[in-house]
């Protein structure tokens, strides 16, 4: 009944503002027109006054009404800069409260929905920063303020801490617009607006949330730098913790602007991708689809008799790949370009100086590179068996009769693929519902069924419990089942390496996830120490870390002029399997998650010359777009070359093109890419202006008449 009492309480008060119009006068052309009225009836009615005021500027922030800033302004032009100060400060605070108190009660659900992005980058802060960085937020509105008092009200900050931060927070604010309100109420005429005074409480209004940043900052720094102390001058510009991909163009960017960086690795050059990840699977898959070429040969009118696989030589091809790629990723290579580069573990002595085989270095700026490594699930009895994952599988030299596979995301699903055409016989274990549960179920079910054609046997809601010898037990639905292998491979994610290397010790700040947290600008919490690559996510892909780097490189070296917020929006991502998944921006599962409009376009593979002439009729172009419009919120292609028809839409969308643009591109025939256009093709027949062609209809008809 209280909740009850509240909603119904906000909601007739918000519509009568509304039916009655009370919100045309908390307009500043209002305000300023009645300017005089105001102060004689202050001057005469001064308690009074001060009340009204107090009252309707507490329930306008409470109802989140707009119009506390021409409130605000009020304010200094009825009361002065000090009265209105202390007015101000005290409502603003009040009524922030009681929009925190009616989320907390009775707005959850909604504010979830509607905030849910916001909120949860608030979560973070405040689980991180606690106080401090609703403080933050008061001072520097990275969000507008009644999101703030929404959002906080669904946090565990009590309520006394959230009034006092608040208070405290938004008083420089409130001073700026108070002094500015001041100022505008002695603007008699248009010469005045050249006044010093006005002009000063202007500047203020523009330059108060740079202040306060400069401020901030430097709060910050002297809490995280507390106990530290810097060296009097630097070995180099940055040192770069890790060759894998993040770390290798990290060190390129800084080398190519002359700046002196070093470079460390503890391993091989190149990291994951280039000897555990990227380049061995994709070597490997191709091995396995000229397998299966040859397999199908028969049905392009090619016979070949007697063929069989070599699984040790298909490795070999692996070993070669990487070493022809290697030079590419070299200490030679980066060396001439004017990275200097170490092997060995570099730990942290204090956050500007690492210790390198026993040597300390020092730098301006560090970014730590360090990538991730395979995550071993805690399954009762795996230490006693031989298992592999992306690191040791290249180290195979006979294939395994029965591969068994935990996981059904992008590296379960392509290694399963390439040993069943390769000959082994494979089982694959996913404990969710489906695969590959990052894309939407059609996608899943395409997939699964292709794979399924091929002799994939998939297991879905099946989870590992225990390992006996050559025999994983399974439950299912409370059923035991018992699987039988001579190899297991593990891929159910990786792990960020943050171990060993004195992040502990120093104080770098953590995820729950494990990966260490970093701000847009991929700052740790120490400003001058960046993270990038899977060692920070949210991405664990080769071209999201090159992403991320350039963004390291260029702020630690020059953010003190300009700094880049890094953005995720266009981020493309590929499974490597036949058919391809390609993905970028949002599909229908997030789009229903975020209570975001949207249609779906599809265009199937079916359809297309080029790949009923190759026998590749299979898979979609799927598009979603924004309701009414021709706007591209996501793509998700099936299919193959999949990763290369993504292509154009990334591009696309990256330059705010929509889906009438590729329409107009031509594309040559007959090609894969051809796809692209038809589904914008799709799009536009249902889209057709119906009313419009009525019209033209007739007027054909009048011309042959």
């Amino acid at each position: 009944m209280k909740k009850i009492m509240i909603v119904l309480a906000a909601i007739l008060a918000f519509i009568g503002v509304k039916y009655f119009g009370l919100d045309q006068y908390l307009t500043f052309e209002y305000i300023k027109s009645n300017q005089e009225q105001f102060k004689d009836f202050y001057q005469h009615n001064q308690f009074q006054t001060i009340l009204y005021y107090f009252i309707i500027y507490v329930a306008t922030t409470a109802l989140s009404i707009p119009g506390a800033t021409v409130l605000t302004l009020l304010a200094g032009a009825l009361f002065g800069f000090i009265n209105g100060l202390i007015i101000v400060s005290f409502a603003s605070t009040l009524g922030a409260t009681l929009a925190f108190l009616i989320s907390r009660t009775v707005l959850r659900d909604w504010v979830e929905k509607k905030y849910g992005n916001k909120l949860k980058t608030i979560n973070d802060g405040v689980q991180r920063e606690g106080a401090f960085y609703l403080f933050t937020l008061r001072l520097v509105p990275i969000v507008p303020f009644f999101v703030i008092n929404l959002a906080m009200g669904l946090t565990k900050m009590s309520v006394w801490k959230f009034f006092f931060v608040s208070q405290i927070g938004m008083l420089a604010g409130t001073a700026v617009y108070v002094n500015a309100g001041v100022q505008l109420s002695e603007l008699e005429g248009l010469g005045g607006i050249f006044s010093t005074d006005l002009l000063i409480s202007f500047t203020l209004l523009g330059i108060f949330p740079l202040i306060a940043k400069k401020i901030l900052n430097f709060i910050k720094a002297r809490k995280v730098y507390k106990g530290w102390s810097k060296p009097r001058k630097y070995d180099y510009n940055m040192i770069v913790i890790g060759a894998g991909s993040a770390g290798l163009v990290t060190s390129y960017i800084c080398a190519a602007v002359k700046a002196s960086v070093l470079l460390v690795e503890k391993e091989k050059m190149g990291g994951d991708c280039l000897n555990t990840g990227c380049v061995p699977s994709k070597a490997l898959i191709k091995s396995a689809k000229v397998a299966k070429q040859v397999q199908d040969a028969h049905k392009f009118g090619v016979n070949i008799e007697g063929h069989e696989i070599d699984f040790a030589k298909a490795m070999g091809r692996v070993h070669d790949v990487i070493a022809k790629i290697e030079p590419h990723d070299s200490v030679e290579r980066y060396t001439k370009l004017g990275v200097e580069c170490k092997k060995g573990t570099a730990k942290f002595i204090t956050p500007w100086e690492v210790e390198i085989n026993g040597e300390r270095f020092s730098a301006k700026n560090i970014t730590i590179a360090t990538g991730a490594s395979p995550m071993i699930p805690p399954i009762k009895g795996i230490e006693h068996v031989d298992i592999l994952h992306s690191n040791n599988l290249w180290e195979l030299k006979e294939r395994p009769q029965k591969l068994v596979i935990l996981g059904g995301g992008p590296i379960g699903l392509e290694m399963a693929q390439a040993f069943t055409r390769l000959g082994s016989e494979v089982t694959l274990v996913e404990m969710a519902d489906r695969i590959i549960g990052i894309e939407d179920p059609d996608v899943s079910e395409l997939v699964t069924q292709r794979l399924t054609d091929e002799g994939v046997k998939i297991l879905t809601k099946h989870k590992a419990v225990e390992f006996k010898t050559n025999t994983l037990i399974c439950e299912n639905d409370s059923k035991s089942v018992e699987l039988a292998f001579d190899k297991v491979l593990v891929a159910v994610g990786r792990s960020a390496n943050i171990k060993d290397f004195g992040l502990d010790e120093l104080g770098i700040q953590m995820r729950d996830n494990g990966t260490i947290w970093t701000n847009e600008f991929l700052q740790t919490n120490f400003p001058h120490i960046y993270a990038c690559g899977d060692v920070t996510g949210p991405f664990q892909l080769t071209h999201a870390a090159a992403h991320q780097a350039w963004h390291c490189a260029v702020n630690a070296l020059f953010g003190s002029f300009k700094r880049f917020k890094v953005d995720y929006s266009f981020m493309p991502w590929c499974t490597y399997t036949d058919p391809e998944m390609a993905s970028v921006g949002k599909n229908e599962t997030r789009c229903q998650k975020e209570g975001i409009e949207y249609e779906v376009t599809k265009y199937g593979l079916d359809d297309l010359d080029r790949a009923i002439a190759d026998s590749s009729d299979y898979g979609f172009v799927k598009v979603i777009t924004k309701k009414g419009s021709d706007k591209i919120l996501g793509v998700t292609i099936v299919g193959v070359n999949a990763g290369e028809l993504l292509t154009e839409f990334v591009t696309n969308m990256k330059h705010g093109k929509g889906l009438n643009a590729i329409l107009g591109t031509i594309h040559s025939y007959p090609t894969m890419a051809e796809a692209n256009k038809f589904a914008a093709g799709n799009w536009k027949q249902n889209h057709k202006p119906e009313k419009l062609l009525g019209f033209v209809s007739k007027f054909h008809q009048w011309r042959r008449s």
